[in-house]
């Protein structure tokens, strides 16, 4: 058993490094600047909203950001691999099939919290700076911003053990937007007035993911309130989707034909 922990751990770090230099995090530094702008602009034209523009641009960057980085480098879990004939050899050291899969998940994983914990520092000290006020929302924004993002992921890793590179985007795209838009779906008087459309919905709303679950930016900006019991349903709704789409994603590569 150590000896398994030690082969994800090192395949964990290897794919974290290598994704790393591939100096995807220029992504932070452009980013950065933008924000930089953004806020000074705020700052000069807008009368005491200047903090609010601040973290509203922040947080919507921090969440395009990461999503947009989760498909990025969720598309290419095994492509470069295969091409470069690399996990033939790792996995005939022998390495098992799920340690190397969940150690390249959990690489991509860290990138994905690093890249979110540089933006979220900078967002908050721009939002500080500004005069704004602490609230405890903020942070459980960040959290579920990094575990929409981690879900993403692995709806993309999933996706890739199983079809083509450029569908695997497409198709999270569009479960992506669904997943945000559904709720507003089902209250619409078209969804109401339908009993199959609405049984469709809630059927997909059953076995894909939610994200407007974790989507808490209006909350932050304007209500500044939210039950616990509700943050904590849905931080727990996230780690078991995650963990479940971890699984299906270590289930389909062990039977997958890598030749």
């Amino acid at each position: 058993m150590p000896n398994i922990l030690f082969k994800i751990f090192h395949i964990a770090n290897y794919t974290f490094r290598e994704i790393i230099k591939s100096k995807i995090l220029i992504n932070v530094l452009f980013l950065g600047l933008v924000m930089l702008l953004v806020t000074y602009v705020a700052y000069n034209f807008t009368y005491g909203e200047a903090s609010r523009v601040a973290l509203d641009f922040g947080l919507g960057t921090l969440s395009l950001s990461s999503i947009g980085i989760a498909i990025f480098i969720g598309v290419g879990l095994l492509s470069k691999e295969i091409e470069s004939r690399t996990v033939y050899m790792i996995i005939s050291r022998p390495v098992p099939r799920f340690a190397f899969i969940l150690g390249k998940i959990l690489g991509l994983i860290g990138v994905l919290i690093l890249n979110i914990v540089l933006l979220s520092i900078l967002t908050l000290t721009l939002y500080f700076v500004t005069g704004g006020s602490y609230s405890a929302l903020i942070g459980w924004t960040i959290l579920f911003t990094i575990l929409e993002s981690i879900i993403v992921l692995l709806v993309v890793c999933t996706l890739t053990l199983i079809t083509t590179p450029t569908m695997a985007v497409l198709f999270s795209l569009m479960i992506y937007i669904s997943g945000n838009a559904i709720s507003e779906a089902k209250l619409t008087l078209l969804v109401k007035k339908t009993p199959l459309l609405q049984e469709v919905l809630n059927l997909y709303h059953f076995i894909l993911p939610g994200f407007y679950k974790l989507n808490l930016k209006e909350f932050v900006l304007y209500a500044q309130n939210l039950e616990l019991s509700y943050l904590l349903n849905n931080f727990c709704y996230a780690i078991f989707y995650s963990l479940f789409l971890i699984f299906l994603s270590i289930f389909i590569f062990e039977r997958k034909n890598l030749d």
